[in-house]
C-alpha cells in the first residue's frame, strides 16, 4: 500500500487560502505543516495535535480517496479522523458525519473533535432519545454530527433528510460493516446521494479472513487501504508493550468425572447424526466444535424445507440435544459449576418444556450433573482462585490499579462478583442493556455513571461482559484479565486494547487445561497471526 512521506507536505502559503472554485480538486495535504512539534492547519487548534509522522501521512492519504485505516489500538485513530475532517471541511465545506457503534463512544468522539478543531461551526450528538422533528432541525443547523448508525439509518429510510451535503462520512469500528449492520446501508445511501462522497473507515482489527476485509472494503466504497501493524517502523516507537501471561488451571476430579459423562452423551448424539448423513467428516475421538453443530442444524432445516421426512426430524431432535450438551460442557469447563447449575435450573423452571428439553434434562449425565451442582460448595471453578491471586498480586504492587475482568457469561460475572467481595475486594458489574431471564441489563446512563466512577477510582475492579470490548469510552487500565479465551481475533484485540495505551500494559488469560479453553486459545492465536500477515500485505501494496 502506498505510503506518503513528510517530503510531500508543502508550506501553508497560498494553498491554504479558501479556494473559490473546484474545491474538491485542491491539493489538501499542502495545508498541513509542522510547528514546534505540533501539526498546524487552519482548522486545528494551535498545539492541540502533537506531530507524529505516521498520523500526518495517514491523514494526508485519506483526504483524497475513500480510505480504510487499520491501526493498532491507542495510536490515535480519532486524531487522524479530526485532521482529515479539518482539511475536508476547510476545502469542501459541507457536513461531517461521524458514526460510532454506541452513544457513549459517539459522545467521546464529539468531545475529542471539540478539543482538536478550531471552528465556530456547530457540533451535535444524535441519539435515539431525540425526537424526529428535532433531529431533522438539528441536521440542517449542525456542521459536525456524531451519531450511532441505527438512528441515522432510520431517518434516511423515512426521508427526514438526505446525505447529499455530507462531504466526509467516518465509520468508527469499520470492521462492523458486514451483513445486516446499519453501516452497510448507510454507506450505500451515501454513495447514491452525496455529490462527492468521501469515506474514512477506522479499525484496529479488520479480521483474519481476506473475504471479510474485502466485504468491508466493498460495503464502505473504500478505494484505498492504509494498514500499519505494531512492528511497522513508523509506528513502533509509539506502541506500548503489553505483557500477556497465560494462567493455566486444572479441573477438579469431580468436574472431570462430570465432564466425561456429558461427553459420552454428546458422542452418542453425534453418532446418531452421522448415521443420518451429517457430521461424517468428524472421526471417532475428535471433538466436534459448537459452531459445527450449529451449522448442522441449519443444514437440516434447509433439507426439511424441501423434503419433510421422519429421518430429518429425528436428526433435528438429536442436533438440538447435542447443542445443549455442548453448551453444558462449555459452561462446566470454562465457567464453572455455578453457571451450569443456573442454566439447568432456569430450564427446569419453565412453565412448559418442549420435547427436546424434556429429553435433554432426562439424560442420565445431565441429571447427575445437576445433582452434583446443587450439592457443590466452594469455588465454582479453579479459575476463581487463580483470579483472586492475580488481582491481589496486582493490587499489592499498585493499590491504585484499574482492572477489568472480562467474562462471556452474565452468570459467571455474578459468581465472580460474589467471590471477590468475599475476598474483601471492591468489584462492580458491567453488562449490556438487554434484560436476560431474571437479570436486568444496564442502561447507557448507568454504564456512563459506572465508567465515570471507575475513572475516578471510586472502585478499581470492573467485571464486564463483551459490551466493554468496544464502543465505550473506557479509560486505560493497568491489567486486563480474560476469564476465558475467546476464539475471535477481533474480540481478543479489542479486550487487550483496554490496557497499554499510555504505559506498559498487562493481560492475564485464564485457561483450563485439556478443555475447550485451550481449543479457543489456539484458534484465536492462529487467527490473529493470520490477521497480522494480512495487515502486513495490505500495508505493503
Amino acid at each position: 500500500m502506498k505510503q506518503h512521506t513528510l517530503a510531500e507536505f508543502g508550506a501553508v502559503g497560498e494553498a491554504c487560502r479558501k479556494p473559490t472554485a473546484s474545491p474538491a480538486s485542491r491539493p489538501h495535504r499542502d495545508c498541513f505543516t509542522i510547528s514546534e512539534s505540533y501539526i498546524a492547519h487552519p482548522l486545528l487548534r494551535p498545539q492541540s495535535v502533537q506531530y507524529r509522522e505516521f498520523q500526518l501521512n495517514l491523514a494526508a492519504s485519506a483526504v483524497d480517496e475513500s480510505t480504510l485505516i487499520v491501526l493498532p489500538t491507542g495510536l490515535g485513530k480519532t486524531v487522524i479522523a479530526a485532521m482529515v475532517a479539518a482539511d475536508v471541511k476547510f476545502h469542501r465545506g459541507g457536513k461531517v458525519l461521524f458514526l460510532a457503534p454506541t452513544k457513549p463512544l459517539a459522545q467521546q468522539h464529539m468531545q475529542s473533535f471539540s478539543r482538536f478543531l478550531d471552528t465556530p461551526e456547530r457540533m451535535e450528538l444524535f441519539t435515539g432519545s431525540t425526537n424526529a422533528a428535532k433531529r431533522a432541525r438539528l441536521w440542517t443547523e449542525a456542521s459536525f454530527i456524531f451519531a450511532t448508525p441505527q438512528g441515522i439509518g432510520n431517518d434516511i429510510e423515512k426521508k427526514r433528510y438526505t446525505l447529499e451535503n455530507i462531504s466526509l462520512l467516518i465509520f468508527d469500528e469499520a470492521h462492523r460493516a458486514v451483513g445486516e449492520y446499519s453501516y452497510v446501508n448507510i454507506s450505500k445511501q451515501y454513495r447514491a446521494q452525496a455529490r462527492s462522497p468521501l469515506v474514512l473507515g477506522l479499525t484496529a482489527s479488520p479480521g483474519s479472513e481476506i473475504e471479510r476485509v474485502e466485504e468491508v472494503v466493498a460495503n464502505l466504497g473504500i478505494e484505498r487501504v492504509e494498514a500499519r501493524g505494531p512492528h511497522d517502523e513508523d509506528v513502533v516507537d509509539y506502541v506500548k508493550h503489553i505483557d500477556v501471561a497465560w494462567s493455566k488451571v486444572q479441573l477438579t476430579p469431580q468436574m472431570i468425572e462430570m465432564r466425561d459423562a456429558l461427553e459420552d452423551s454428546l458422542t452418542e448424539r453425534i453418532n446418531k447424526l452421522k448415521r443420518t448423513g451429517f457430521l461424517r467428516r468428524w472421526r471417532k475421538g475428535q471433538s466436534v466444535p459448537k459452531k459445527e453443530i450449529i451449522a448442522t442444524g441449519a443444514a437440516i432445516r434447509a433439507r426439511i424445507a424441501t423434503r419433510r421426512s421422519g429421518m430429518l426430524f429425528g436428526a433435528m431432535f438429536n442436533q438440538a440435544i447435542a447443542l445443549q450438551l455442548c453448551h453444558c460442557l462449555e459452561l462446566l469447563e470454562t465457567q464453572g459449576v455455578a453457571p451450569l447449575r443456573l442454566y439447568l435450573e432456569r430450564m427446569l423452571s419453565q412453565d412448559k418444556l418442549s420435547r427436546t428439553e424434556k429429553s435433554f434434562l432426562g439424560e442420565p449425565a445431565v441429571a447427575s450433573a445437576l445433582k452434583y451442582c446443587r450439592k457443590h460448595r466452594g469455588s465454582s471453578h479453579p479459575k476463581e482462585d487463580a483470579l483472586v491471586g492475580i488481582l491481589k498480586e496486582q493490587l499489592a504492587g499498585n493499590p491504585d490499579s484499574l482492572i477489568i475482568v472480562f467474562s462471556q457469561f452474565r452468570d459467571t460475572i455474578s459468581t465472580i462478583i460474589t467471590r471477590l467481595k468475599d475476598e474483601g475486594l471492591s468489584p462492580v458489574r458491567f453488562v449490556g442493556q438487554a434484560n436476560r431471564d431474571d437479570e436486568k441489563g444496564m442502561s447507557q446512563k448507568e454504564q456512563v455513571e459506572i465508567l465515570d466512577s471507575f475513572r475516578k477510582r471510586e472502585f478499581n475492579i470492573m467485571v464486564a461482559s463483551s459490551v466493554a470490548e468496544e464502543g465505550l469510552d473506557i479509560p486505560a487500565v493497568d491489567i486486563v484479565v480474560f476469564y476465558e479465551p475467546v476464539p475471535s481475533e477481533i474480540r481478543t484485540i479489542q479486550r487487550r486494547g483496554r490496557t497499554g495505551r499510555s504505559a506498559v500494559g498487562k493481560v492475564a488469560v485464564l485457561v483450563t487445561e485439556d478443555s475447550r479453553d485451550e481449543a479457543f486459545l489456539y484458534a484465536e492465536i492462529a487467527r490473529e497471526k493470520k490477521m497480522r500477515k494480512l495487515v502486513g500485505k495490505m500495508g505493503r501494496k
